[in-house]
């Protein structure tokens, strides 16, 4: 099986920012388990870096940045990793 994206979306706002979520269905394996893999961004308009970043690329694995801080994500479904990037986005308005 190769990779499948199961979600996608990308949106602009009026005021330019960007909120850009790909995930796919990949193989389980030792890199990804859950066999989800994941790049959730949302950008203010004129910057380059994303304000919000949620991915698990290897070999970091689940994390967010938020303006700039990286910490660990704790993983536990897609609906919840939506939601949580929701929620980070919101707190920066």
């Amino acid at each position: 099986m190769k990779a499948r994206l199961i979600h996608f979306l990308k949106l602009i706002d009026e005021d330019g920012r960007i909120e850009e979520r790909k995930i796919w269905e990949v193989p389980k394996d030792r890199r990804c388990p859950e066999g989800i893999r994941y790049r959730l961004a949302y950008v203010f308009p004129g910057r380059k870096e994303p304000a919000v970043l949620y991915d698990n690329h290897h070999p970091k694995g689940h994390h967010k940045h938020i303006s700039g801080r990286q910490s660990a994500y704790e993983f536990s479904t897609v609906e919840n990793l939506l939601k949580d990037f929701r929620q980070d986005i919101e707190a920066l308005k």
